[in-house]
């Protein structure tokens, strides 16, 4: 575990050393993304000299990253040039509703993978296991964003059954029970096109780890037994088909919030995947930090307390 901790230690470092240098590479002008074309025209120089003096963009890029240091250590995000507000504030009130998408789209494809995979593996060569797989490996193997605008055509504009985007309806003053039920209705089509691109890897790792585990002794032992088939099948193949899942949930939560960034965009959703957009257009650089150092600290902590479970799952994993 040490050894594994000393690795995000080191990824970790490697982020925020990215998370610095890359929104500086790309083109465009910080001042003309927030002030528009305009700003190039009414602008004087001295006018855009004292703007991006403000902003800190007229030193070095290494005096710039010494100073980006020096306040994150201090806890300090900076401010958002495009909003003039505390980038801790703009990600504090976007970040709830993004763990919200991905926590449960997260959930929902974990649980219905693991159970298409059992079937799946169970069932192997006969005519449920192709039907899983080319239902699976065919809705999956469209781009989220692409999932995403086909529900919101179909479910939203076409059969009105769901909003078309947010993530609660303008106005309403819903309170209680109300309310709850107003949040999950708008959240259904984006968690489905989230759930629906991360299905296909739980489902073909289950359904691997379950091929391999139907041969072994213990389940030969407990036919033999005379148990039913439905606890063989459950009880002992694929509780014991769950630790390579339970493995790479880290990499299925990280592969979940990038998807979160592309399915937020096409349903309006407020969470970081609009802001992130936002930032990008207005080439908000202390934004697009803030959002990617809390982006990368949640991935890397999904990571550590996935490692953690399987740890506990099975403790011939734990290092000495």
């Amino acid at each position: 575990m040490k050894n594994k901790l000393i690795t995000y230690l080191a990824a970790f470092i490697f982020l925020i050393l990215l998370n610095f240098f890359l929104p500086r590479l790309m083109p465009g002008d910080p001042l003309l993304a927030i002030y528009g074309q305009e700003a190039a025209l009414t602008l004087s120089e001295e006018m855009k000299k004292e703007l991006i003096s403000e902003m800190g963009l007229d030193r070095p890029l290494p005096v710039q990253f010494g100073l980006y240091l020096t306040a994150l250590l201090h806890g300090d995000l900076g401010v958002s040039y495009s909003l003039n507000a505390s980038v801790w504030s703009v990600v504090g009130r976007t970040l709830p509703w993004t763990l919200l998408l991905v926590g449960s789209a997260l959930i929902l494809s974990t649980f219905l993978g693991i159970i298409l995979g059992i079937e799946s593996g169970w069932h192997k060569g006969v005519k449920r296991d192709r039907w899983i797989l080319f239902l699976v490996i065919g809705v999956s193997g469209l781009p989220n964003f692409i999932m995403a605008v086909i529900l919101l055509l179909v479910f939203g504009v076409q059969l009105g059954w769901f909003p078309l985007g947010g993530a609660l309806t303008p106005y309403s003053g819903w309170t209680g029970i109300q309310l709850v039920g107003d949040v999950a209705r708008h959240l259904v089509l984006p968690v489905t096109a989230l759930t629906l691109a991360q299905l296909s890897e739980t489902v073909l790792l289950t359904r691997s780890s379950m091929l391999g585990s139907l041969d072994s002794l213990y389940i030969r032992t407990a036919v033999g037994k005379g148990l039913k088939k439905y606890r063989i099948k459950y009880g002992h193949a694929g509780r014991n088909s769950l630790l390579p899942v339970t493995a790479r949930l880290g990499v299925s939560a990280g592969r979940a919030i990038a998807g979160a960034l592309f399915v937020e965009v096409v349903f309006a959703y407020p969470g970081m995947g609009s802001l992130t957009h936002h930032a990008l257009l207005s080439r908000d650089y202390p934004l697009l930090q803030g959002i990617f150092l809390v982006m990368a600290l949640t991935i890397v902590l999904a990571n550590i307390l996935a490692d953690r479970l399987a740890f506990r799952l099975d403790p011939r994993l734990r290092e000495d």
